[in-house]
């Protein structure tokens, strides 16, 4: 008996080591999701061509509750598809005063629109890294030299956390204009910076009233 204990010792450690799935590389399995959502409202045409204060007033609301912020896209959807700017200009004049541009592109929604309205079309994207924090492999003993199965899950949650618009984690931001002194403006803001060497050491006394 004692000759097979050294295998049993070894699978069952093995079997310990081998918990959640093997990652020998350094990318982390634990990556952040870009989910989406659409919010509609549908608002009449006419009202808002004639720049009627109660239609906006109606829509800034609808904004309002809905938190409408840096990183949401909002889009019109007119059926119609009227020549008169008079509709969009309207719904771009609310979103201005939020600093928010309307969106070119309007993704499909469900539902007929009724004669004589428009559908505003917000997008709203979260991110998140699912399964974090994620124990499923313990730590030690590890004889498959593969990372901890909560690698990553710390650095993309934070990622997820701080990006301002979540998008940006799928195609990043497409570049815009091509002025190099806006390109080059952090750059300057950095060379143009005294050094903080410039008055040599600091002191400090630790002393209470010196």
């Amino acid at each position: 008996m004692r000759f097979l204990a050294p295998p049993a010792l070894l699978g069952f450690a093995l079997a310990l080591g081998g918990c959640g799935p093997v990652n020998r590389g350094l990318d982390s399995v634990n990556q952040p999701v870009v989910s989406r959502t659409d919010y509609v409202f549908d608002a009449s045409a006419d009202a808002l061509r004639d720049g009627s204060p109660a239609e906006a007033a109606r829509i800034d609301a609808w904004f309002a509750a809905l938190r409408l912020a840096y990183g949401d896209r909002v889009a019109l959807d007119d059926p119609a598809r009227s020549s008169d700017p008079a509709v969009r200009d309207a719904v771009s004049t609310l979103l201005a005063r939020r600093g928010l541009l309307l969106s070119d592109a309007t993704p499909v929604t469900e539902g007929p629109i009724a004669p004589g309205h428009v559908r505003l079309v917000v997008s709203r994207s979260e991110a998140a890294v699912p399964d974090c924090p994620n124990w499923d492999r313990r730590s030690q003993p590890e004889l498959a030299a593969s990372t901890m199965s909560n690698y990553g899950c710390a650095v993309n949650s934070n990622l997820a956390a701080m990006v301002a618009n979540p998008e940006d984690l799928v195609r990043g931001v497409a570049a815009s204009g091509t002025d190099g002194r806006s390109v080059n403006k952090a750059i300057k803001a950095y060379r143009d910076a005294p050094s903080t060497a410039a008055a040599g050491l600091r002191g400090e006394n630790t002393k209470a009233g010196q």
